[in-house]
């Protein structure tokens, strides 16, 4: 252990216990900042520039410009300034002395840390941090735009967290981010939160939801987006607090491990994200704004002997679906999508224009799913494909397995973009690869993007020439192809929640494809 920076998220005992069943704890405190940093690198966007603010100077000597501005642009800046740069305004002038109290709080406590500092965050950090947040939101009137608390282990400064909680609620904060520094991992949230109605936007992080008869009295008149990172929770959780948010758009779930069912009736989801997460059952009972619908590895279930079932009874705007892995257990209106099923008007989904697929072209049972699949989106304009890797595959298919089952509507008639990620040139990616090219008639843009051989050994050149040589036969006149490299991870970069939620792109998976 000798060498070794202290703990910054596990506590004593539990690092005790770890060490008592043969574990290290300094890997699962790695683990945690790791996990923790990735529930960072998904929270929305933060209003603030990093930036200083200067008085307007001219050539002939130092004249405030700046001060002269309307009362109302020279909050909207002040607003945009990092808490402690905002507070400072006040000595600029005697004008700017009421500014930042008149302007609505923006709280990020990241902006309090001590010059320098580097990540991970320490436990020294967090007396001077919680003193800091304390005074702020006591000094400042309100009310509350924005805030954001990542920096504190909850559970040293309950006290703290509630009166928190409390001012929160009184002067009617907007956008919430309330992250827990674990341990404990299951610390209780506490019920507060579920009061504040002013709420539009909420993200959570590593707690423990309380009793069910507390979140049946929660009300979110306002809430547009909900974020629930490692939270421990029973069923029928999510569908209380989603019953309770009338308006609320986005659904972002991450890193939830408990084998969770989802029971979804909205009539505003417009998007629903789950990543990271062990989900037993995802319904879509009814949805009818529901455009986006993005699952991302999550099948961890498996592990217990358990396959995820996503059913859709009710989505007619659905556009976007995705990442369907052949493991799962798919499930449209009354109808198990299975291998060999007849295909019927009841059991497609023609709403939907992009889809992603992940599979192992190297295990039957895997690739067997994939033409059911495509037939129940007979109008997918747009397919991306994930290569997952097979560490022994068991079947090489040749082209003979696609052509078998005939035609697929989509491939020959509407598919006019398609992507292979993690491509290594391995057989089953090689025949899927020469029969999507023969087939796909309006196909228009191809991208083909290699694993990082750095994690999957294999002949970039020799893939390269594969991939060519599928497109040397081509159904389409007018199809170009990009072949991509990667020095990304294995597996490709993690999902982020930003690419569902900006509905500017049309394409969501798109956007993760070219980070590759």
């Amino acid at each position: 252990m000798a060498g070794r920076t202290p703990f910054t998220n596990v506590d004593p005992a539990t690092a005790a216990e770890a060490q008592r069943q043969g574990s290290d704890p300094h890997e699962l405190d790695r683990t945690m900042e790791i996990m923790l940093l990735h529930i960072y690198a998904n929270l929305p966007h933060f209003p603030v520039y990093d930036c200083r603010l200067r008085p307007a100077l001219t050539d002939s000597g130092d004249v405030d410009r700046i001060s002269s501005l309307p009362h109302e642009l020279l909050r909207d800046i002040v607003s945009r300034l990092p808490v402690k740069d905002a507070a400072r305004t006040a000595i600029l002038s005697s004008c700017w002395s009421t500014i930042w109290r008149s302007t609505p709080l923006v709280l990020n406590d990241t902006h309090l840390l001590p010059k320098g500092h580097r990540w991970p965050l320490t436990p020294a950090n967090s007396p001077a941090i919680t003193a800091a947040v304390s005074r702020i939101l006591e000094e400042h009137p309100g009310p509350i735009d924005c805030v954001r608390l990542i920096c504190t282990n909850m559970n040293s400064y309950r006290t703290q967290l509630a009166r928190w909680l409390q001012l929160l609620a009184a002067k009617g904060v907007k956008d919430l981010v309330l992250i827990n520094r674990p341990w404990p991992r299951d610390l209780s949230l506490p019920a507060t939160v579920f009061s504040i109605t002013t709420l539009t936007s909420l993200y959570l992080g590593h707690w423990k939801l309380p009793d069910t008869d507390v979140l049946r009295g929660a009300s979110f008149p306002h809430l547009r987006e909900l974020g629930i990172c490692c939270i421990f929770m029973k069923h029928g959780d999510f569908d209380s607090l989603v019953s309770r948010s009338p308006v609320l758009e986005i659904l972002n779930i991450l890193g939830c491990v408990e084998g969770l069912r989802i029971r979804l009736v909205s009539q505003s989801l417009r998007c629903v994200q789950i990543s990271l997460s062990s989900m037993e059952d995802i319904a879509v009972v009814k949805a009818p704004l529901l455009e986006r619908l993005i699952m991302y590895r999550s099948l961890s279930s498996q592990a217990r002997g358990l396959c995820t079932r996503v059913s859709i009874l009710d989505a007619p705007k659905l556009h976007v679906f995705g990442y369907l892995e052949p493991g799962l257990v798919l499930k449209i209106r009354d109808t198990i999508i299975m291998p060999g099923i007849k295909m019927s008007p009841s059991i497609m989904l023609t709403s939907v224009k992009i889809l992603s697929l992940d599979v192992r072209f190297g295990v039957l049972n895997d690739v067997n799913r994939v033409p059911p699949f495509l037939r129940c989106f007979p109008n997918a304009q747009r397919l991306h494909i994930m290569s997952k890797r097979c560490e022994e595959p068991t079947d090489n298919l040749t082209l003979k397995f696609w052509e078998e089952p005939g035609p697929i509507i989509n491939v020959m008639l509407r598919i006019n973009t398609m992507s292979i990620r993690e491509f290594r040139g391995e057989p089953g990616e090689v025949s899927f690869l020469e029969y999507f090219f023969r087939s796909a008639r309006v196909l228009r843009t191809v991208v083909v993007a290699m694993a990082n051989p750095e994690f999957a050994p294999f002949s970039t050149d020799d893939a390269h020439s594969k991939a060519n040589k599928c497109y040397k036969n081509m159904a389409s006149n007018a199809c170009n192809m990009l072949v991509l490299g990667s020095n990304g991870p294995a597996g490709g970069d993690l999902w982020e929640f930003k690419h569902g939620t900006d509905f500017s792109f049309h394409d969501p998976f798109s956007i993760a494809e070219v980070k590759c």
